[in-house]
């Protein structure tokens, strides 16, 4: 009996145990225990693990304590909210840590057990800046002249508890302390609006330092604020003097604090790098380099004093988003030899970042790196298409043992280097390519049975990669690489599958919105190089400027994060107005515009019979987006509660639908533009009847043929083209031209020449092996890899409702099988937890898994008319869908 007994209390324990819902990836802001933030009301968020299906939170608590006082908990609140829980306690206070922890309550009846984490505040007020702003004050510290190097040195005399550095510059910093780099961090502080919007970082360097003397040292680079941007000579676009703030706070083991600051003590001389710039690379002279520079005990009395400097400090916030760190690293995978001779490492995979090299040599020897993406049919490497970005890295080598370089204050758009000065036989090993981008978290995969998909999925995450910079950019290469807004808003929804962009976009949007223009409209490039130097081209247009209204509603569907509609509103509404303004009779037909930038274009000189450019009307593709964007400014001001907003933009968006069906559109539903792209906006923004839409689809669709299967789309038209088929019922042929692989199409660039990376033209290299214009012509462009947004919410079948189901909250799964595909996979890192959705077909079973997060609950819909042969786990579903909570699910139907 007692045994008996003791068996029943086990099975139930285990039973417990098993329904026990943990607490998981718990972070505020975003962040995981930040050691940094600049938010006095921070938000709290939490995944729920369980095993049992069906799981959701009922109520939380959270706590959070200084040491051991208490300064806020917020009781036991009745709510299923388990992200972006906004803090409600006594004020933070800066430079201080903090711990916190959070249990909630399930729908069993279930308390989760604590989970524990923290946060440090940063600097929280623009008087917690006790340092100054220094430059170095040298005759040849200019855009094109030397890198400064500044040095302090200090003692510490007690046990120390901890010790923070809070730093930001007016150019690009590096630093050591006691000889060891501070940070995994590069090209710091990032690219922003200086002049409006400036980050610092924070860093514990607690470790670093050491009873007695201690010395910090730091290299200042040009980098985005002074160097060349856009064209040649557009230069010092945000002033010509680059400039530290540097702010250490010690807190002793006694309690008491001690600040080590930038002021005109520190001491300044001129470092081994005689150049460096953003699209021309960077040149070191080993032989005048001063490696201890860092150290206590070396001596600065040749150095000259630093120069202090009035420059603001009350606009610098605490940084939000993540740093850029070193990423992949790669071998070559070839040692090439040009026609002319030339030596060139190929690194198998176009990448941004740079090479760092370990190489012995003899003193005065000069080793220089060119960077491009191609070579030319001979095997010649391609530089054309660099424009005026010589893209080098030289090193003049100062004989002492074997030396290990790298570049400090630039990158570079490459797969293939040019080595020249190297005496004999190169060592490929001696050479690592290093991939950098911003530290972005990796949320998504994709899969399928189609090999050439997959290399165009890697394609897709290799240009986000390559251009995620700090900065949404066009391309990593050439005299350019800047935040263009038309190709960002394009690739939003594809880039936060890949990653977590959520603080990525986040802080690049706060620059939008500093440099918006006083009339609302929004620079075409954030952030705004010329600004400065105005160019002829006005800014303000469709598909360009509406990133503004289209990426914040986009990052609230993905990431459920309504505060950033809520910041980003006033931008929004702003630039609709402007748009309101400049339309005349609610038709924008004026101004300056890119329209379909960049499609399909016949040869003249090889006009195939039949064939014809794409040319859409500029103004009907402006009408169209017109409308996408009030639409999306209805939805958020129903989110936001403004209804008379919402009333005002639903009678706008009417008139704008009638303003284009009279201009653009005959009684028939023929546009005035017979494109692919001109169908697809006007079907996908619903801008004709309803009872002319299916005659638009026919109408798409002939289109399509007659370009025997092959898109003709450009830049605003691509995303759109294959969801307006799927969504019109003609799925065969949004499957037609995803494995399309002739010219032009998403496969060429594949399977006629490998690309590793997206192009920015469907034929930046032509199928004779011939390149395009080099004036515009990059091989890493992600503007087409929009399509990646429907192969994940179509062919693995993964997406998200919106309004309150945003975020993943409410999950859709809905597959839509098509293009001989045997199977295809995805799965999402959402705010929730893990979604995943994985099919396959075996002997004509169509057989799928799905996984839901715990606190979410989806709708299946399965892509069969048998709906008798639906079973889940070999019961019947009895239906075409089916809505489910948390868990693991395996279903198999007949097609």
């Amino acid at each position: 009996m007692k045994k008996h007994i003791l068996t029943l209390l086990f099975i139930g324990f285990s039973i417990t145990n098993y329904a026990q819902t943990e607490l998981q990836n718990l972070t505020i802001e975003n962040l995981s225990n930040p050691i940094g933030i600049g938010v006095k009301t921070p938000r709290f968020s939490w995944q729920l693990i369980s095993k049992v299906r069906e799981t959701k939170q009922t109520a939380y608590e959270i706590q959070v304590l200084n040491g051991k006082k208490t300064v806020w908990s917020s009781g036991k609140v009745i709510s299923e909210a388990s992200i972006f829980n906004t803090y409600n306690g006594l004020t933070l206070a800066s430079n201080a840590k903090y711990t916190w922890k959070v249990r909630i309550w399930d729908n069993r009846g279930h308390t989760s057990k604590w989970a524990n984490a923290s946060f440090a505040t940063a600097l929280l007020n623009a008087s917690d800046w006790k340092a100054t702003w220094i430059s170095s004050g040298l005759k040849n510290d200019t855009v094109n002249g030397i890198v400064p190097m500044f040095r302090k040195s200090f003692s510490v005399n007690k046990k120390i508890a901890s010790a923070k550095v809070y730093v930001t510059s007016r150019g690009l910093y590096d630093i050591k302390i006691n000889g060891k780099r501070m940070g995994d961090s590069y090209l710091s502080p990032g690219w922003t609006s200086y002049k409006k919007h400036l980050q610092y970082q924070t860093y514990d360097v607690s470790n670093m330092l050491s009873e007695g003397k201690n010395a910090i040292g730091a290299l200042l680079g040009s980098g985005w604020y002074r160097t060349t941007l856009a064209w040649v000579g557009h230069k010092n676009i945000y002033g010509k003097q680059t400039a530290l703030l540097f702010q250490m706070v010690i807190k002793y083991a006694d309690g008491t604090t001690e600040t080590v600051v930038s002021d005109d003590s520190w001491k300044v001389s001129k470092s081994s790098i005689t150049y460096s710039e953003i699209y021309n690379g960077e040149v070191q002279d080993a032989r005048i380099e001063t490696k201890d520079y860092s150290l206590a005990n070396y001596n600065d009395n040749q150095w000259a004093n630093s120069v202090t400097k009035d420059f603001p400090k009350d606009y610098i916030t605490a940084s939000i988003n993540e740093p850029i760190r070193k990423q992949e690293t790669l071998k070559p995978v070839k040692v090439l030899t040009s026609p002319k001779g030339e030596t060139i490492l190929d690194f198998g995979q176009n990448i941004a970042g740079w090479v760092k090299v370990a190489i012995q040599g003899l003193e005065g020897q000069k080793i220089t790196l060119s960077h491009v993406e191609m070579l030319d049919k001979l095997g010649t490497p391609y530089f054309k298409n660099l424009r005026s970005a010589k893209a080098q890295a030289t090193y003049t080598l100062s004989g002492n043992g074997v030396e290990t370089l790298e570049p400090h204050f630039t990158t570079f758009g490459f797969r293939y280097v040019k080595v020249e000065g190297i005496r004999g036989e190169i060592n490929p090993d001696n050479f690592t390519a290093i991939a950098l981008y911003s530290d972005i978290k990796k949320t998504g995969a994709f899969e399928t049975s189609n090999s050439y998909i997959n290399q165009l999925q890697s394609n897709i995450q290799w240009s986000q990669k390559g251009n995620f910079l700090d900065v949404p950019t066009d391309c990593p290469q050439r005299d350019e690489r800047l935040g263009w807004t038309g190709d960002a808003q394009v690739f939003s929804r594809t880039a936060g599958y890949n990653f977590n962009v959520n603080q990525f976009f986040s802080k690049w949007l706060i620059d939008l919105s500093a440099d918006q223009n006083e009339d609302g409209s929004v620079p075409h490039i954030i952030p705004d190089v010329f600004k400065a130097k105005p160019s002829d081209i006005k800014p303000g247009a469709a598909g360009w400027s509406d990133a503004s209204i289209i990426i914040p509603y986009n990052l609230y569907v993905i990431y459920g994060d309504k505060q950033i509609v809520e910041r980003q509103y006033p931008s929004m509404q702003a630039y609709l107005s402007y748009v309101q303004k400049v339309a005349k009779n609610d038709l924008w037909n004026t101004g300056f515009q890119y329209a379909d930038w960049l499609s399909y274009r016949v040869d003249d000189s090889k006009r195939n019979v039949g064939m014809k450019s794409a040319i859409t009307d500029n103004y009907l593709v402006a009408q169209c987006f017109y409308a996408y964007n009030t639409e999306i400014m209805i939805k958020t001001a129903s989110l936001l509660g403004k209804t008379n907003d919402v009333v005002a933009y639903q009678a706008l968006l009417e008139r704008i639908k009638t303003a284009f069906q009279n201009e653009y559109m005959t009684a028939s539903g023929k546009l005035i533009s017979e494109t692919q792209t001109a169908y697809v906006l006007a079907l996908q923004f619903d801008m004709l009847p309803e009872n002319l839409r299916t005659q638009a689809v026919n109408r798409l669709v002939e289109n399509i043929k007659s370009y025997d299967y092959h898109l003709t789309t450009g830049f605003l038209g691509t995303p759109f083209l294959n969801p307006v088929l799927t969504r019109f019922g003609r799925n065969d042929i949004a499957y037609k031209l995803l494995l399309q692989d002739t010219y032009p199409s998403w496969l060429y660039p594949i399977k006629a020449h490998g690309a590793t990376t997206i192009w920015e033209r469907w034929d930046s290299m032509k199928p004779d092996g011939a390149f395009n214009d080099p004036s515009m012509t990059s091989f890493n462009h992600y503007a087409y890899g929009a399509v990646g947004d429907w192969m994940y919410r179509t062919i693995a079948g993964i997406d998200t409702k919106e309004a309150e189901g945003a975020g993943y909250k409410t999950i859709i799964i809905k597959p839509e099988i098509g293009g001989d595909l045997k199977y295809a996979k995805g799965s999402l890192q959402t705010n929730y937890g893990l979604v995943a959705s994985s099919w396959k077909i075996e002997n004509n079973k169509f057989i799928l898994d799905v996984e839901i997060p715990a606190n979410t609950n989806a709708t299946i819909e399965f892509p069969t008319t048998k709906i008798e042969t639906i079973k889940e786990n070999g019961t019947a579903v009895n239906s075409k869908s089916k809505t489910v909570g948390s868990g693991k699910y395996r279903f198999e139907m007949e097609l």
